[in-house]
């Protein structure tokens, strides 16, 4: 893996603005000294990712993901730390030096960046065997799909040879082990055979995430073999339902929406015809985490399914993801009277499935169609009339918002012949009965999740984690008090690891003029640790304190000194092996405890 030393580091920190980086990939509001935005890392339906300019530092105080740019960077681009510097500090216009991996590099390379490597490894070889003789087969299949060489190319389409282990021969002679060819799910250990070729006779689509880097590979077989598609196994890098097809292309899109397709040579034969902004689901049912994938591009999908009935049944249900997204909105392209986006443009072309875009059906409008069809016929009567409204005025209380309710009704009103006042007095009497329900399940909620709160919040005040971080977050935010307390107070009494790091980093900052958040967190690498830092610098010390309204800030800053000093002592004596000094140790520092009790501090 490349190392990058701390001064590079820092140069790229002090170059980068986190609001910029953070606001090109989330819509970010002023507010105050900062910014605020929906959470890019959970569902966030009320702004709760914070951004401070200031501090250049990030969180989410809903889920609690945080931290530096170089954090944000490696969470939502799913980058390595190397990676996510690179990236910053090319955008910064910092050099870093180029890193040539030797043998013995890459056998200490982190299991993340083998796998990306052999997946590209396997890209190559896949692709290579279009040109053989004995990928023939493979080069017709995509000729008979009118794909152009250009296409092909472009995609990294390939061909899986049909015998058992040729690829694992290549990737042991590139000097991979079979532990990670099984690992990349581009091998199978069999106990007579050993170890042979996951893909065998099959049309070969490489996955891509959205920042290009292969992660997997779908495989359609070309003869009788069961299953008909093969997709690769998850693993470190790769998941399923985090992850898009065409994503890496489509994001460079120009268009304000993108299109969402079932099939990988849907996606294809459409980038073919100029439609780039298609992306596929990669062989399962459409997921919210590719929902809020596609949130990160686009508030604006259109729905390419199949025209049949488990295409309309996928529709119905990519719909149902998207409506959670509060801020998404879904459409319908008809594809009548072809089956998917491929056929369609063969027959009818570029210009009518463009006027199909242009056209396409409100999702909500979409869906009532649907539930339509089974009132659909010849005997239906009043009965059938009745049941069909009654099911509308379910659907339309869906709506919190009033003026949205009240537009889709008088448009389902129009097209299904019901008289407006009758439906809009039912759609009023349903949603007052739900409203009550939810009110009443909303507070037994949030009273089971205050007890809960506060059970956690007292176990938590006056605890000596709680005591330390507050006390970091005090001097932190607030400099000048480390002055008062330098000569009672070192990193050597925070008992918790994490801020007993913390507050070395923070004081040595303190000693040579400034604090600087992003600096301090980039100090740390495990993901639990950066959050427990950021959350020092994001915290108000008077929200985290117990008595906050009953003594001044100076007895509470005194307070919390005494209990970290004593905490300390505590813990050290815990550990001391020498009972003479450990009695002259505790005595000495019962005499400064005293001492610190008799101390004022000005806050």
């Amino acid at each position: 893996m490349p190392y990058y030393s701390q001064e590079i580091i820092d140069e790229v920190l002090s170059k980068t603005d986190i609001v910029s980086v953070v606001g090109e990939r989330v819509h970010l509001k002023r507010q105050g000294g900062g910014y605020v935005g929906l959470c890019p890392f959970h569902n966030d339906r009320n702004p709760s990712f914070s951004v401070s300019p200031s501090k250049q530092i990030c969180r989410c105080f809903s889920c609690l993901e945080g931290g530096d740019v170089i954090s944000f960077v490696m969470k939502y681009e799913n980058y390595t730390f190397p990676e996510a510097v690179k990236m910053l500090a090319d955008r910064a216009g910092v050099s870093v030096p180029e890193v040539k991996y030797t043998p013995e590099m890459k056998r200490e390379m982190g299991k993340r960046e083998k796998l990306y490597e052999i997946m590209n490894e396997a890209e190559k070889y896949f692709f290579y065997q279009l040109k053989t003789e004995a990928g023939a087969l493979g080069l017709k299949y995509f000729e008979e799909r009118q794909l152009t060489p250009e296409t092909i190319q472009h995609f990294g389409l390939g061909y899986a040879l049909q015998y058992s282990n040729d690829m694992v021969k290549y990737l042991r002679k590139k000097g991979y082990d079979d532990e990670l060819i099984r690992e990349a799910g581009l091998g199978v250990f069999y106990e007579k055979e050993g170890m042979v070729d996951k893909f065998i006779n099959r049309v070969m689509f490489p996955i891509q995430n959205s920042n290009g880097k292969v992660i997997g590979f779908g495989g359609r077989v070309l003869g009788d073999a069961k299953p008909k598609y093969l997709n690769s196994p998850e693993n470190l890098i790769f998941e399923k339902r985090k992850n898009l097809f065409g994503l890496n292309n489509a994001r460079r899109s120009k268009k304000r929406y993108m299109i969402l397709c079932e099939g990988y040579m849907d996606v294809i034969a459409m980038h073919q015809a100029g439609f780039t902004e298609a992306v596929a689901s990669l062989g399962t049912a459409f997921t919210p985490e590719q929902a809020m994938l596609l949130r990160r591009f686009t508030k604006d999908v259109l729905l390419a399914y199949d025209s049949d009935g488990p295409g309309v049944s996928a529709a119905l249900k990519a719909l149902a993801i998207l409506n959670e997204m509060d801020d998404m909105h879904g459409r319908v392209i008809n594809m009548r009277p072809y089956k998917d986006p491929d056929e369609f443009i063969k027959n009818l072309g570029v210009e009518e499935f463009q006027k199909r875009i242009d056209h396409a059906e409100d999702g909500f409008l979409f869906e009532v169609r649907q539930a339509h069809v089974p009132f659909e016929t010849e005997n239906a009567g009043a009965r059938e009339r009745t049941e069909f409204t009654r099911t509308l005025v379910d659907m339309l209380c869906r709506f919190e918002d009033e003026i949205e309710r009240e537009n889709y009704l008088t448009d389902v009103a129009s097209i299904y012949n019901i008289d407006r006042d009758t439906l809009h007095k039912a759609v009023i009497a349903a949603a007052s009965r739900g409203a009550s329900e939810r009110t009443k399940a909303a507070l037994k909620v949030r009273s089971l999740g205050n007890e809960e709160s506060a059970k956690r919040k007292d176990s938590i005040k006056g605890s000596v984690k709680h005591c330390e971080m507050t006390l970091l977050a005090w001097i932190a935010q607030r400099p000048e008090l480390y002055e008062q307390i330098k000569e009672d107070i070192s990193a050597t009494d925070f008992t918790d690891e994490v801020y007993r790091k913390a507050a070395g980093i923070i004081f040595g900052q303190i000693a040579n003029g400034k604090v600087v958040p992003a600096l301090v967190i980039e100090q740390f690498e495990e993901d639990e640790e950066k959050r427990m830092v950021t959350e020092i610098f994001f915290s108000s010390p008077e929200e985290l304190e117990q008595n906050h309204d009953v003594e001044s800030g100076a007895e509470r800053f005194k307070n919390l000194v005494i209990k970290v000093k004593q905490n300390g002592l505590g813990a050290s004596s815990n550990m001391a092996t020498d009972p003479a000094a450990e009695l002259e140790r505790l005595i000495a520092g019962k005499r400064l405890v005293e001492d610190l009790s008799r101390k004022k501090y000005s806050v």
